[in-house]
């Protein structure tokens, strides 16, 4: 059984007429959304009826209700989806493609079998891939741009999903289920699971727009202007945001005047977030809360609410979850979280996350780094570079930075500052404040400037994270020179 296909049969029998799923052109009701999906399922088994069994369906499209109805169907076929963002690119989309085993893919296009969704037209094309070995009970295969170019691909339950989604729906409540705009490509697991599933089973509507229209044909590059106008003209109550994206937004508030008097809940992960940030979002009264997570335990672990926040932290944990600590501080996550990787063994048990962090005595956590980025310093100082960045974001003249040092006597930093040809005095002076905030020997000595991190150069995953080993191979003769040099 499905808690969210279960959410909408029941949204459709006590609120038949609501709307459940809209587009600025379109509106399906609860009940126009069930006889959707049970449609499109069905025309799926006409298409497909040798389909292999357990193999998955790669899902390459655009954010829409064809991507919506087409992920719902799949869930009431019992056959695996493996959605595919649009910012990966070929090479990625193969490796994905052959690692988990898809044996189909529905995307746009002229070629294959015809397929009606949502109103949309669509293709569903055979694949040529061999048998993967899947944990049992797979219900999605996520692929995260992650590190390296050959990510793993996440095997997830829908049970292990919806229980995310409906955690979410008991700590936030589902009064807040308004109207949900989607900013993240739907592909992108944080946005399925903790936006769309998350919004049905609160009995919210899910309006979505394509990328184009809200500005982020290109998501590394932002029409600000454009985003600001569909905020506030689709009347959004709810966003799920990168912390990139946060900053675009503050950033037309503050130079532009706009304002989000509909939105209530603005929710902000994928990656660490600046105290300077949340405050400025505080000061201008947007409302975000700063959450937690990863693809092994199928999205948000913790998250700050309304009724529940504390800053400087991510959150109390979901109450489906047990999060613990090791002895050195690694954030453990259990019972069971996720299923395995894709030609993997299966996973049994609580999921070592790698990050480290702290508990306080009324279950909040909050999160210092990455254990595998700790840098140790010629002195044999633990630095989790994480920490120094944050201190680096905290100054409004920085917009991104990465710091290194490793076996070296200092640190240093590569900083992007927040507009192009800012006077290096006021970058220089933005550092020694941050500087002021931390120990001597986690000080940043020498740094350079320049252009945004580049996503289509390899120096940003998917969800706006900096690729360390790109970015420092990218600087790797500053990054070795000795502040002697």
């Amino acid at each position: 059984m499905s808690r969210v296909l279960d959410a909408i049969a029941a949204h459709a029998l006590n609120r038949p007429g609501a709307i459940a799923l809209s587009t600025p052109d379109q509106a399906f009701t609860w009940t126009a959304l069930q006889a959707e999906v049970e449609r499109t399922a069905e025309a799926l088994l006409r298409l497909v009826p040798g389909k292999r069994p357990g193999a998955p369906v790669a899902v390459r499209l655009e954010n829409g209700p064809a991507w919506v109805i087409i992920d719902l169907a799949l869930v009431r076929l019992g056959w695996p989806s493996l959605p595919i963002p649009s910012f990966f690119t070929d090479d990625q989309t193969s490796h994905a493609i052959a690692d988990a085993g898809a044996d189909l893919l529905i995307g746009p296009g002229s070629d294959g079998d015809r397929l009606m969704a949502g109103g949309d037209e669509v293709r569903v094309h055979p694949l040529v891939s061999g048998p993967v070995d899947l944990p049992r009970s797979t219900a999605k295969v996520t692929y995260t741009s992650g590190s390296t170019g050959r990510p793993k691909g996440v095997c997830l339950s829908q049970d292990q999903m919806e229980a995310v989604s409906a955690s979410l729906v008991e700590v936030i409540g589902a009064d807040y289920a308004g109207r949900h705009l989607p900013l993240l490509p739907l592909a992108v697991l944080l946005e399925n699971v903790a936006g769309l599933y998350t919004t049905l089973i609160a009995g919210g509507r899910y309006h979505v727009l394509p990328a184009e229209d809200l500005g982020l044909a290109n998501p590394f590059r932002p029409d600000l202007s454009r985003l600001a106008a569909a905020i506030a003209g689709q009347q959004a109550n709810s966003l799920i945001l990168v912390p990139e994206l946060l900053r675009a937004l503050l950033m037309v508030m503050s130079f532009a005047g706009a304002r989000f008097p509909g939105l209530r809940l603005v929710a902000v992960g994928g990656a660490r977030v600046s105290t300077q940030l949340l405050a400025q979002a505080e000061s201008l009264g947007l409302p975000v809360f700063e959450g937690y997570g990863l693809s092994e335990c199928a999205s948000v672990v913790a998250l700050n609410t309304p009724a529940t926040a504390r800053s400087g932290t991510v959150g109390k944990p979901l109450p489906h979850l047990r999060v613990t600590l090791s002895d050195d501080g690694e954030i453990i996550v259990g019972p069971r979280p996720f299923l395995g990787y894709a030609g993997g063994a299966t996973h049994h048990g609580e999921v070592r996350t790698g990050d480290l962090g702290a508990m306080d005595a009324e279950g909040f956590l909050s999160i210092s780094g990455r254990r595998g980025n700790l840098i140790i310093n010629a002195y044999g100082r633990n630095i989790a570079p994480e920490w120094v960045e944050g201190e680096l974001l905290a100054q409004p003249e920085i917009r991104q930075a990465l710091v290194f040092g490793e076996a070296q006597a200092s640190l240093g930093a590569l900083i992007v500052p927040l507009v192009p040809d800012m006077d290096e005095a006021a970058i220089g002076r933005a550092v020694e404040r941050a500087n002021a905030n931390l120990p001597a020997y986690a000080r940043i000595a020498r740094w350079r400037l320049r252009q945004p991190f580049d996503a289509a150069a390899g120096e940003l995953t998917g969800n706006g994270r900096p690729r360390r080993a790109n970015l420092l191979a990218h600087h790797r003769e500053f990054i070795e020179a000795t502040e002697q040099d």
